[in-house]
């Protein structure tokens, strides 16, 4: 974490990989270190939404494209209540933005959130580097330059695979988002029920679960006319019955899906109560309460310019992505479940449906925030599948 010193825009670090490869540059953020598993994002803009995506807990995020913080920050952009990413790493930082929008600079908000921002680094030989050999571990420092210490340290941080982070990044309390705004619902411990619902007749009621949502899912969501209640990630399946919604949607969010057992029982309990649309995490999460697994990719998809196929009706879309993980083909019942959509560079799963029950996931963000909005209709296609089955 950083140190609280004052702004300077010049002071050396180390990044140190746990393989052994290490690059020098330096801290716009002031002196400090941080640590987690490294990886890049392809994005041209929408620095601000990746930082505060609750999907990069644990991660430190490598921005491919060379200049950032041109277009400074705003209290809009934020995708959830805080940054998440332990630092951000760029070529160049621009530290005078230039854009009617912002409010503040981009090391501003890190400053204040205590994360490192990082450049003057060759973030293109980064990125090879990872493309070959895969995400790692690895850690920033400014106070030590001793590269070897710092990889050994790197080798000591837990890995990505087997780490359950969805309670890390979950809200701990449900909450109604209504206009962009958040009203807790249980604070002091009070009990929700069915009486939460305040537009019944004139909005969908949906429940969300939240494993580290973005607040762009729940806007798309109140803009085809759902009223929206976020439960936290430890949320059972009685609550959720309890509250009695048309639909449910599994969010986005961070780490393995595999160890996150809690959550696998209650979406399998709650199979056929009520049409499910998974997103990124929430796609993986109910492949294995269906039955499939998952597993970790090389370096994963992240970025807003994966090219996806929908095999039912052979359209394409570019897509917004941020996952290291996958749905494995082979394990998932056909008999039970199509997959409809797949990822045009690796062929790996990207959407599937259930033949019989109103279920269907996506491993990409129709939210997009930063990205095309090429899959927004899917939240159309949601609410009207709950619409047909609720008349």
């Amino acid at each position: 974490m950083m140190e609280n010193t004052p702004f300077k825009n010049n002071i050396p670090a180390v990044l140190a990989l746990e393989d052994g490869r290490t690059f020098h540059c330096r801290s716009f953020t002031g002196h400090g270190e941080s640590a987690g598993e490294i990886v890049f994002n392809t994005s041209m803009t929408g620095y601000q939404e990746i930082l505060t995506d609750p999907s990069y807990t644990g991660q430190m995020v490598t921005m491919t494209y060379p200049l950032i913080g041109n277009y400074g920050v705003n209290a809009f952009d934020m995708e959830s209540d805080r940054i998440h990413a332990q630092a951000i790493l760029v070529k160049e930082y621009q530290a005078w933005p230039s854009n009617h929008r912002a409010k503040e600079t981009l090391s501003d908000i890190l400053i204040r959130h205590r994360v490192m921002g990082i450049d003057a680094l060759d973030t293109r030989a980064l990125t090879l580097h990872i493309r070959n050999t895969g995400a790692m571990r690895a850690v920033i420092s400014t106070r030590n330059q001793n590269s070897s210490a710092l990889a050994d340290r790197a080798q000591q941080i837990p890995r990505m695979a087997g780490l359950d982070l969805t309670g890390a990044a979950s809200s701990k309390i449900p909450y109604r988002f209504s206009n962009g705004q958040k009203t807790l619902l249980n604070e002091g411990g009070s009990l929700i029920d069915r009486n939460v619902w305040r537009h019944s007749g004139h909005k969908t009621p949906v429940v969300v679960i939240d494993f580290g949502v973005k607040h762009n899912i729940l806007r798309c969501l109140e803009t085809v006319g759902c009223e929206v209640v976020v439960l936290p990630a430890r949320a059972d399946a009685d609550l959720v019955r309890s509250l009695n919604p048309d639909g449910i949607l599994l969010s986005n969010g961070p780490g393995d899906p595999e160890p996150a057992i809690d959550a696998v029982k209650t979406i399998r309990d709650l199979i056929g109560f009520r049409p499910i649309f998974g997103i990124c995490l929430g796609h993986q999460l109910l492949a294995l309460a269906l039955g499939g697994k998952t597993y970790k990719l090389k370096f994963g998809h992240r970025g807003g310019n994966q090219p996806v196929i929908n095999v039912v009706t052979n359209k394409v879309d570019i897509t917004s992505q941020n996952h290291g993980f996958a749905v494995d083909a082979e394990s998932l019942n056909r008999r039970d479940i199509e997959i409809t959509h797949l990822n045009l560079n690796d062929g790996t799963v990207e959407g599937f449906r259930h033949r019989r029950l109103p279920l269907f996931a996506v491993q990409y963000h129709p939210e997009a925030a930063p990205g095309p909005h090429d899959a927004a209709s899917l939240f159309c296609e949601f609410h009207e599948t709950i619409k047909v089955l609720h008349n």
